[in-house]
């Protein structure tokens, strides 16, 4: 039995997030004016063992920067990233005391970048380039051990014969052949977490899809997790409708909406995830009450300057005042349902809440009896997962 089939609460937390922020200085103006950016703000997340996750989200939004604080790579401004329980930034700037050393950590966290040739070094043949993590990194290893590893990692992508694509350089394969290889790079190091960042959005259509079945073939087969992060909700249902993973939707730095695939994409929650989901017409199953944007500005905020409560409330068709002076987040959601999913909006709360007795933002119409409303949406809500 894959660990897909598992829920998560049997399987270990491979990397966990804990009220994550990331925020960037940079210089603007005639008199270079430092301002903050929050690329991530306040941000909670699980990765278990051989999971998926696919962030979705504007362009802006964070998940790149947040897929990087997962796996080491840039280190969070306030809160903590654990690997198995050790705090990765302990680990290394003091590994004497860490549990797990950080070169360890290092090994267990991979990346395959949206851009593979621009990671892979246009002087090295493919050999070469392969062979350097493991001369680094298990360097009891001899020629021979290296080279068959290799060859057969080659052959299981399907690039044959093995012995003829490992003596190309980069500028003699194709955009799905540089992708396998740094696919390769990655799992050499037997990692259990994967962060692909836009590792498929170059790709044509059809390779597309095939390089999304060569990575869900050996998630499975190396029983390792992978963190995905799109921009395109299509390529992010494919990924994870097929492991039982979840999406997450992010919105100016904030996680809005988690759960399983079928729940989020057929029954979102988070006006925003309405939004991405009515903007991918393959999705909406040729509905005919989608043609107007659900939406009332279409100009992204500063993530300098962030709106006050609710992020998307400048944009939301449904904010009300409440919307403007609280912050809904997913943990009090949670509790609204239940660990497996989750969206921060104030909409999917119960019906003494605040939103249904402050009045709407102009330009929103006032908001139906919360009590009908909330029955409508669940059986709504209910009726789209039995169909799907």
């Amino acid at each position: 039995m894959s660990g897909s089939d598992r829920t998560p609460d049997d399987r270990d937390v491979v990397v966990s997030l804990e009220d994550v922020k990331v925020h960037f200085e940079t210089e603007s103006g005639f008199f270079s004016e430092t301002e903050t950016v929050q690329a991530v703000n306040g941000v909670n997340l699980d990765i278990y063992e051989n999971d998926v996750v696919a962030l979705i989200g504007e362009s802006g939004c964070g998940k790149t920067t947040l897929g990087k604080t997962a796996i080491g790579l840039q280190r969070p401004t306030e809160g903590s990233v654990k690997y198995r329980g050790q705090d990765i930034w302990e680990a290394r700037d003091d590994g004497k005391g860490a549990e797990i050393p950080f070169g360890n950590i290092r090994r267990a966290l991979q990346i395959i970048h949206q851009d593979p040739g621009s990671s892979l070094n246009p002087n090295r043949r493919v050999l070469n380039t392969l062979e350097r993590p493991l001369k680094t990194w298990y360097s009891d290893m001899s020629t021979d051990d290296r080279e068959a590893r290799i060859y057969g990692m080659l052959e299981r992508v399907g690039m044959k014969p093995a012995a003829d694509y490992a003596g190309r350089y980069p500028h003699q394969l194709s955009g799905g052949e540089k992708q396998r290889v740094a696919l390769i790079r990655a799992l050499l190091m037997n990692p259990d977490l994967i962060l692909a960042d836009e590792a498929v959005s170059a790709l044509d259509v059809s390779l597309r899809v095939d390089m999304m079945d060569l990575l869900l073939e050996l998630q499975e087969q190396f029983n390792t997790s992978f963190l995905f992060i799109s921009h395109n909700l299509s390529n992010a249902r494919y990924l994870t409708k097929k492991t039982g993973g979840r999406i997450g939707i992010m919105y100016l730095g904030q996680m809005v909406e988690i759960g399983r695939t079928e729940r989020v994409l057929s029954a979102p929650q988070h006006p925003y995830s309405k939004v991405l989901r009515w903007a991918t017409p393959d999705l909406t199953d040729g509905a005919t009450d989608v043609s107007e944007p659900p939406i009332r500005d279409i100009d992204i905020p500063d993530p300098v300057n962030p709106p006050s409560g609710c992020r998307f409330h400048t944009r939301c068709p449904q904010a009300h005042e409440a919307c403007v002076e609280q912050e809904p987040t997913l943990e009090e959601a949670a509790e609204q349902s239940n660990n497996d999913y989750a969206a921060a909006c104030f909409r999917v709360y119960d019906e003494s809440h605040d939103y249904w007795h402050t009045p709407p933002l102009e330009g929103v119409e006032e908001a139906p009896d919360p009590e009908e409303f909330l029955k409508d949406e669940g059986d709504s809500r209910d009726r789209r997962q039995r169909d799907n």
